[in-house]
């Protein structure tokens, strides 16, 4: 490196602060569930955090149920959630309901709590049209497959509010992974260039499927891109909620403030395989990682935290985990009963107005439909 260049290299590090130094991981509850950064709280009463607690139980159930499910062949695609619930489930918590979420194929949760029925969130999994069929009033879109495709979407749905004049944000989420595809880098570009009224999320559970998250990227964080984009970087422990919480709310204040885009990187851990879809997490990960990131489950920090307040207890758990296999049980059952879907469903909402050689086949379709 060049002297001049050293020394301002230097002189920047000196004023500002190592990489390390600038993104520190924000976290409250420690493993144990201990508060170790008070002045971080959130204005959060014992009701709320009770809610907060039985929507990360309930999930976590729902992910051992889709596992199950999955493996009977009742659902098709499905990518585990458990050991995500505080990245996933605190963040939606902080939203209101008429923000507006675009999710990967991993944050179907976030949109059942925020109002898409679990029996089309089954149907999504099965590839069955009206699981995209979202109800009036829910402001969600469904599961974008293509990786960072959602980001500049969100950038898109922003501006709306903005021009619109609305105070609400958009926000979605990717994983490491998803940081070293172009749509990551324009999506947030863009909306800083513009003030969006977004809120990115990273969840780097560590492995894009199997590769390190060293391996992704030289950066030491990945919340340090947002430093590119001209946007506010932070990175969040991704297994403590009250922290997840406490970022993602203050992300939306500046947002709907007009202050533009907030990049949030979550340190977190999925416990399954990347997908059902074949994929074996023991290839490429050691018993010794799993076992570290066990001890920081984000239920057993918060349910120590709550316990420690009288705020918890097994009567609540248990209530939690009936609720949430009857839930399941019905919605499963709605789903089966769905209407069996036909190629002439799929021609006739792809459209506007249906192209004419599409009419023609969609004519033939529906006279050997009705015979």
């Amino acid at each position: 490196m060049a002297s001049k260049t050293k020394k301002a290299y230097l002189d920047a590090e000196k004023q500002f602060g190592t990489i390390e130094e600038q993104f520190q991981t924000l976290q409250i509850l420690d493993e144990e569930g201990n508060v170790v950064n008070a002045d971080a709280m959130p204005d959060l009463s014992d009701e709320q955090l009770q809610e907060l607690m039985r929507r990360m139980v309930y999930t976590r159930i729902l992910d051992q149920r889709s596992i199950s499910l999955n493996r009977q062949g009742r659902l098709g695609f499905y990518a585990p959630t458990a050991g995500q619930e505080a990245s996933q489930l605190a963040s939606q918590y902080a939203l209101e309901k008429e923000d507006f979420i675009l999710s990967g194929y991993r944050d179907v949760p976030q949109m059942v709590w925020h109002g898409l029925p679990l029996s089309q969130a089954f149907l999504w999994s099965r590839g069955h049209f009206q699981g995209g069929n979202i109800p009036e009033g829910v402001n969600v879109i469904s599961p974008q497959i293509i990786i960072g495709a959602q980001y500049v979407q969100t950038t898109g749905v922003a501006l709306g509010m903005k021009k619109r004049g609305v105070k609400s944000v958009a926000i979605t989420y990717t994983g490491d992974g998803g940081t070293s595809q172009g749509d990551f880098y324009e999506g947030i570009n863009f909306a800083g260039a513009y003030k969006a009224p977004a809120i990115f999320i990273v969840q780097n559970n560590q492995f894009a499927i199997s590769t390190p998250r060293e391996k992704q990227t030289a950066a030491k964080t990945l919340a340090q891109k947002a430093v590119a984009a001209g946007i506010p970087g932070i990175q969040v422990d991704g297994m403590d909620p009250l922290a997840v919480y406490t970022a993602v709310k203050e992300a939306r204040e500046r947002a709907i403030n007009g202050e533009g885009p907030t990049l949030i990187e979550t340190l977190t851990y999925r416990y399954g395989p990347h997908t059902m879809a074949g994929d074996d997490p023991t290839r490429y990960r050691t018993a010794d990682l799993d076992n570290e990131w066990e001890k920081k489950d984000p239920l057993v920090r918060f349910r120590k935290f709550l316990e420690n307040k009288g705020l918890w207890n097994e009567e609540m758990e248990t209530e939690t985990i009936e609720k949430a296999k009857e839930d399941i049980k019905v919605a499963i059952k709605e789903a089966d009963n769905a209407p069996k879907q036909k190629v002439t469903d799929l021609m006739s909402i792809m459209y506007e107005e249906m192209p004419q050689n599409l009419k023609e086949q969609y004519e033939l379709y529906t006279e050997k439909e009705s015979k």
